[in-house]
């Protein structure tokens, strides 16, 4: 049975690896002049995240290694989606080496995290009693509060005067990223689930994805009176983050509505939220991680309280708050920690750190 479980757990292994360097690599190209530099901080975040919670868990720090190996790979690739969740924040803004050094102290303070809403760290949240199959709190809400405390000291009054350029290439990579993404997104959320609980997991999955991406279409044509590409892109796939926490003990119908009410959240942050949560920390939210990971994240954790079964609602509220609290402390510190190491010259250009062949006019 072991053996068969492992086989199954390598297929959505996989995919996750599929979304971690295509979906989310691509969806980040967007910035029209950084996407060398966007597909090689997700390359090399991903290689230094995965085998650095691996170690950290053969060590026995923060709870014990997981059973099958696969099981154990999957949760050192949820670590890594949350490492790429928080560059998206800063995209563009750090030299490649500070992305290196962001990794190194995301991984512990993730596992700090997941330490305490999984396997009771601290005696705060008792074992298995937090509904977060697909890690609405601890991946998505952990990630963009980590990703938002790093801009606070990693944002120059120059980056607040240029504009991050996108064109019809870049975007319809970004387009490209984020279908991939949608597609290996019911692996990614029922992959940690009871086996018995996978199907679920996985068609609670497609059907938020299915809402959500009607209802981005509805609120970008009504807000902005025309469509925006960013909105298809991104606010999409919110219907995914938010069902994360319940997909696997939840029903199709609440999962599709679910997805529906995100899709509308996270358009509402891409055009109204967003320039005001940018004022008051007076940081530059390059990808929007706020608008699709961070509020999409702390719904889908509170929502179960709703329409999952079992559920402990004081558990989830302190799961969401505890969660908020660890991730921009430690986002906060790490954007202290990466600032020591100066700024980029011009933000978003790939000529400062990569040979680009010349553009012919």
């Amino acid at each position: 049975m072991n053996d068969f479980l492992e086989l199954l757990k390598y297929g959505k292994a996989i995919h996750v690896l599929a979304m971690l360097m295509i979906g989310f690599g691509f969806l980040m190209v967007f910035v029209k002049r950084y996407g060398y530099g966007a597909v090689t901080a997700t390359y090399i975040a991903v290689s230094i995240a995965i085998p650095y919670y691996m170690f950290f868990k053969e060590m026995h720090i923060f709870g014990e290694p997981a059973e099958l190996t696969m099981d154990q790979f999957i949760l050192a690739e949820f670590c890594a989606v949350s490492v790429l969740i928080a560059t998206g924040a800063f995209l563009g803004r750090l030299k490649m080496a500070q992305y290196i050094i962001m990794t190194l102290i995301f991984v512990p303070s993730y596992m700090l995290n997941e330490w305490i809403m999984l396997d009771n760290g601290m005696g705060l949240i008792p074992k298995g009693q937090l509904i977060d199959t697909g890690g609405s709190i601890v991946i998505h809400q952990f990630g963009a509060y980590f990703g938002l405390g790093v801009i606070v000291r990693m944002t120059t009054s120059e980056d607040f005067n240029k504009k991050i350029e996108s064109d019809k290439i870049s975007n319809q990579f970004s387009m490209l990223g984020s279908m991939v993404l949608w597609v290996f997104w019911p692996s990614f959320c029922s992959a940690p689930a009871e086996i018995s609980k996978m199907p679920l997991a996985a068609v609670n999955t497609v059907l938020a994805l299915c809402g959500a991406t009607v209802s981005t279409y509805i609120a970008s044509t009504m807000i902005r009176k025309k469509i925006a590409i960013e909105d298809m892109a991104n606010a999409t796939l919110a219907g995914a983050v938010a069902i994360g926490s319940s997909c696997a003990h939840t029903t199709p119908k609440a999962s599709l509505i679910v997805g529906f009410v995100a899709g509308i959240l996270s358009v509402i942050g891409f055009t109204i939220i967003q320039p005001r949560v940018q004022r008051a920390l007076k940081g530059i939210d390059t990808c929007g991680v706020h608008n699709l990971h961070g509020m999409p994240g702390i719904f889908g954790g509170l929502v179960a309280i709703a329409v999952a079964q079992n559920v402990v609602p004081g558990l989830q509220i302190k799961g969401v708050f505890i969660t908020l609290i660890i991730a921009w402390i430690t986002g906060l510190a790490t954007g202290t920690i990466v600032s020591l190491f100066g700024y980029r010259k011009q933000s978003y250009e790939d000529a400062v750190e990569f040979i680009v062949e010349e553009e012919h006019h």
